[in-house]
């Protein structure tokens, strides 16, 4: 368990290395780094336009310049095959530092399997922490990685499980948060063993993440149906709704103001408790740049607050009518004047809009932010919401119900049992499954006023287990060999 001491500094650049794998984490990178060049007026071959040299935005916190001045992602692009990233150095060829970029010398990628992608990340580790040592150590103050990544394939999950381990354990002290992306299930998937491969991703999102920016295909597939009115949306126009929060999420560390210039103080006002850390979001007004819109005409601070407590326009396919708010943050973008956030903060608390837990501070947090001087927006006003809300345990109980349904017929099992790390047995699935199951009960608990109570009795209930483990064997003392 990380402490976390919050210091807001406004003289310190606290620089973020970000790191993508796999088929999904690539492709929602890819349009992650098009928006960020946009917004700092950076063209694809990593050169300031002329109209962006009199900035004051921090481009320092996700790009370092060069020798030769052209600004270059703190980024590590990593596959284990080839397609996806030939595909982005087409669209950015010069953008990206190419010692940065690992392709699996085999090519043959994990083949949706969560174990060969995390062997094989373990085969290469000295190369890609070699690759991100590098990385860290040109940080003048390094703050911690940002991971984006699918859940349900082979390399996303299992490389980016190896990973998050590797980052937990030779970085301690730095911050950890990910956007992951969990698969779609309103539809049937040609990954079938896409269950496993989530519950084994969701235990090292507990374990060794500080922060899980949840995406969830389900719903972002649903909001571009009926929000956007796109019939059959593709992955590059979900890949855009993703692109917009990360960049919005991030968007008071790169135009600073008075609170908030940092991730750390950002996620940990989110977080009251190590494991409860998976957060949806929430955006208004939504729009694509093929020119799909959500039909939002106008725009005030009251109406982009209120609706973005509208269950329609979250992120994640869990209903916010039921359960509760751990926490909330705002982000809202534009020129705003701070009474309008006041009024609109007492008309949301008078209308009860929002259920708060009842043994921590009911309150919405507004950070105000800059919008990007070099992007011409069709609204005054737009919004993020960061959200901690205890229905998320619905998402993780899907996912555990299908994982149930294949595992007790020990379906698809075998091609696991051929890796090394099950070919001795099936225990990490067994460890996993009650990972997420504690992570459930843990979200269902915090509901209650009792639930720091419980956590305690949870603390005790461990150490007692962990003393028994410890004692040397003694006869008559049951459970104790």
């Amino acid at each position: 368990i990380k402490s976390w001491f919050v210091v807001v500094t406004l003289s310190v650049m606290r620089e973020i290395v970000h790191i993508q794998g796999g088929q999904c984490g690539n492709q929602i990178g890819m349009e992650f780094w098009k928006q960020l060049c946009l917004e700092h007026g950076i063209d694809h071959s990593g050169m300031l336009e002329e109209f962006a040299t009199q900035g004051t935005d921090r481009k320092d916190v996700f790009f370092y310049q060069a020798d030769d001045d052209h600004y270059v992602p703190r980024a590590l692009l990593l596959d284990l095959e080839p397609r996806v990233l030939q595909n982005l150095n087409s669209e950015l060829p010069k953008l990206f530092n190419p010692e940065n970029v690992f392709i699996s010398k085999d090519g043959g990628g994990a083949g949706n399997n969560w174990a060969v992608g995390y062997e094989s990340a373990e085969k290469v580790a000295e190369e890609i922490m070699e690759m991100v040592d590098r990385e860290a150590d040109g940080s003048d103050s390094l703050e911690g990685f940002v991971l984006t990544h699918s859940i349900a394939g082979g390399t996303g999950s299992g490389m980016g499980s190896y990973l998050l381990e590797r980052l937990n354990d030779h970085f301690p002290k730095k911050l950890i948060q990910t956007y992951s992306v969990f698969p779609n299930q309103a539809e049937h998937s040609d990954v079938v063993v896409q269950p496993y491969n989530s519950i084994l991703t969701l235990k090292r999102l507990t374990l060794n993440a500080d922060c899980v920016v949840v995406l969830d295909n389900t719903a972002l597939n649903r909001i571009a149906v009926e929000r956007l009115h796109v019939d059959a949306p593709t992955n590059a126009q979900i890949n855009s709704l993703v692109s917009t929060v990360m960049a919005a999420s991030t968007s008071t560390l790169r135009f600073p103001g008075y609170m908030n210039n940092d991730l750390i103080g950002l996620v940990s006002s989110l977080i009251p408790t190590p494991r409860l850390h998976f957060l949806m979001t929430g955006y208004t007004p939504l729009s694509l740049a093929d020119g799909h819109d959500g039909a939002v005409r106008k725009t005030s601070v009251m109406d982009v607050m209120r609706r973005l407590l509208q269950t329609k326009n979250i992120m994640v396919s869990c209903s916010t009518r039921k359960g509760c708010y751990i926490s909330i943050l705002d982000i809202i973008q534009g020129e705003v004047d701070p009474s309008q956030v006041h009024k609109s903060l007492q008309r949301i608390r008078e209308r009860r809009l929002a259920a708060f837990i009842p043994w921590g501070p009911a309150s919405i947090q507004v950070a105000l932010s800059r919008k990007s001087p070099y992007v011409k927006t069709a609204h005054r006003v737009s919004g993020l919401m960061l959200a901690n809300h205890t229905s998320i345990h619905t998402l993780f109980a899907r996912a555990l119900s299908q994982y149930d349904k294949l595992k007790n017929r020990n379906a698809f099992i075998e091609a696991y049992r051929q890796t090394s790390m099950f070919s001795d047995g099936l225990g990490e699935f067994d460890d996993a499954r009650e990972v997420v199951q504690s992570l459930i009960e843990e979200y269902k608990a915090s509901e209650s006023p009792d639930y720091i109570r419980w956590g305690l009795q949870q603390e005790e209930h461990a150490a007692s287990q962990a003393a028994l483990e410890r004692m040397p064997g003694e006869p008559g003392l049951p459970g104790v060999r």
